[in-house]
């Protein structure tokens, strides 16, 4: 066996077992504490709506286990096991091999054997759990419909993106990665300045905001501060689902602020008001713009890192693959990162946990912190949230801190 072949290995086991390890642990965790209420929220938060959440999180979660399980075996599949190698030479059946044709189609290959085995979980989650809890309002025929427009526009955009790297991977020299990743992050910038515009609406229906007295109420607190955008918006998110939210979208003076029509339904005026000075909260403080820099940053090391790989024959074939191109070497190389990155998760999610305590910070000054907290109760209730998540699998994974924390820093702070 290659000594790459066995560290991949080793990489592999460890990443899927803590992954399964964690998802028991929270299982056991929220289980454990389904019968009593957190005493923070034994006034807000009844019981049966506590142990819901309980239950609507422990199934979740046990499908993960499966999806994790089903993607170590793809990726056995994929490399190991001969997968690539196979599509490869199925394809050269039809294109010249190492061709730009060629190379594409071994990448559109990959995405659809990766999404037709993600297909059954989707439909799990959507029409059995989300619905046995009462979240779903999703038919198939628009389940079936948002599908086919995430097909056409991966086709639209990502055919031609797979052609620009691979063309400056082929025509760029040593440096083709430096190429590669501006040309990443300006697509990613686009794409910023698109959606609220160009691709959002092909999948919900944007109305400008009719209630006077939350319009007026959201302007004025832009006003206060100093926040410009151009229109506010709710969103029919109840075609999907009945869950909450609210968020910013857009660069610059495209700038939207957008409400789900179930949030609209769910909070009062005041509520919305704190929540949506929460968001503020992230562009005052710049989250948007670090966490990009922060991703950018990283792609650019992980670019380097494949430029140097793709010369390596050793990364071929110690993987399973014969065939070397680079359309090869980029799918290979993206497939097996997760494995060995997969530790620095933790640091991603403490990462972003603080950004949501500066925003809550920022709420807290600029509106009354009760109602956010007030507002975060509401949601954490008709949204099924946990309140007692297993400490160690939320320091892993939670992007916004666990409910009881977060409340209790709120309950702290005075406008």
């Amino acid at each position: 066996m290659h000594g790459f072949t066995a560290v991949f290995l080793v990489a592999l086991g460890l990443t899927t077992l803590v992954r399964l390890w964690l998802s028991q642990r929270h299982i056991r965790y929220v289980l454990a504490n389904r019968n009593a209420v957190p005493a923070e929220f034994s006034a807000s938060i009844p019981l049966a709506a506590h142990q819901k959440a309980a239950d609507y999180t422990a199934a979740k979660t046990r499908l993960g286990v499966l999806e994790t399980l089903a993607a170590a075996a793809l990726l056995l599949g994929f490399t190991l096991g001969g997968g690539l190698q196979f599509l490869s030479e199925a394809w050269e059946r039809i294109f010249e091999a190492g061709s730009y044709a060629h190379g594409i189609a071994l990448i559109v290959s990959v995405v659809l054997v990766s999404s037709a085995l993600e297909l059954p979980f989707s439909l799990y989650r959507t029409f059995v759990i989300e619905a046995r809890f009462g979240f779903n309002r999703m038919s198939l025929a628009l389940f079936i419909a948002d599908l086919a427009k995430l097909a056409a526009l991966g086709a639209l955009i990502g055919m031609p993106l797979a052609f620009v790297v691979l063309w400056l991977m082929a025509k760029m020299g040593e440096s083709w990665w430096f190429y590669v990743w501006l040309t990443w992050v300006a697509f990613n910038l686009v794409v910023a300045a698109i959606y609220p515009t160009l691709i959002a609406p092909l999948f919900n229906k944007f109305s400008p905001l009719e209630d006077a007295d939350l319009r007026s109420r959201i302007e004025s607190l832009l006003a206060k501060c100093g926040f410009r955008a151009r229109g506010l918006f709710v969103m029919d998110s109840s075609r999907r689902s009945s869950h909450g939210n609210a968020y910013f979208t857009g660069f610059g003076a495209a700038k939207r602020i957008v409400l789900f029509d179930t949030l609209i339904s769910r909070l009062s005026a005041p509520e919305i008001e704190a929540v949506l000075a929460h968001e503020l909260g992230h562009f005052s403080r710049r989250h948007v713009w670090k966490r990009m820099g922060l991703a950018a940053g990283a792609s650019l090391v992980i670019l380097w890192l494949l430029g140097w790989l793709i010369g390596q024959e050793w990364f071929y074939s110690a993987l399973g693959v014969r065939s070397r191109s680079t359309a090869m070497a980029l799918v290979l190389f993206f497939m097996v990162v997760p494995v060995f990155t997969f530790l620095l998760q933790p640091l991603a999610s403490w990462y972003s946990r603080l950004h949501e305590f500066e925003a809550d910070a920022y709420a807290a000054g600029v509106a009354d912190p009760r109602d956010l907290a007030r507002a975060l109760v509401k949601l954490y209730k008709d949204n099924a949230t946990t309140l007692t998540p297993d400490p160690l699998h939320s320091a892993f994974y939670d992007s916004h801190p666990p409910a009881v924390l977060r409340i209790a820093r709120l309950q702290t702070q005075r406008t």
